[in-house]
């Protein structure tokens, strides 16, 4: 097994990397492939100034995972889990919940209290549903027919501290 290395800075090269990883999970539409990117980006032109944290999970120089974070704004310490994915063939592997679990804790150093993260109700979901739950997050919400009729989106919250 190949050793993986994690990184918070982003770099010219992550929109790419991104979307590429995305674009790979099949879940995800072009317009949310652009999504993803484009936060990326805003990161890379706005730097600190940007709301988005990142944290990339590389694999002999080549990203193979990350996570996509923020402070919830007019809270006292309740984050968004944008984003988390990870390249297909390391899936099931552990991946995933090594970058959550140091996602989790580069929150709670920031005075992080509570991390939520949503997802779709579709069927196409229930292994991220599963993720979720065995890393320790309870669904608190379920918003009928949010993203499309028959597609309600789920809202998971787990504490920090």
């Amino acid at each position: 097994m190949k050793t993986i290395t994690y990184r918070q800075e982003i770099r010219p090269t992550d929109p790419d990397a991104i979307a590429e990883i995305v674009r790979g999970s099949g879940f995800f539409s072009a317009a949310e492939e652009a999504l993803a990117r484009e936060l990326a980006e805003e990161r890379l032109e706005q730097g600190e100034q940007s709301s988005y944290r990142f944290l990339f999970a590389e694999e002999d120089g080549r990203v193979v995972g990350y996570t996509c974070y923020g402070l919830i704004p007019a809270t006292a310490g309740s984050y968004d889990l944008y984003w988390i994915a990870v390249t297909q063939s390391l899936r099931g592997q552990e991946t995933g919940k090594r970058l959550l679990q140091k996602t989790e804790e580069m929150i709670r150093d920031l005075g992080g209290r509570n991390i939520y993260a949503e997802t779709s109700s579709r069927p196409q979901y229930a292994p991220t549903r599963h993720f979720y739950e065995k890393c320790g997050y309870l669904p608190e919400a379920f918003l009928k027919d949010f993203y499309s009729p028959g597609d309600s989106k789920i809202i998971y919250s787990k504490p920090l501290i």
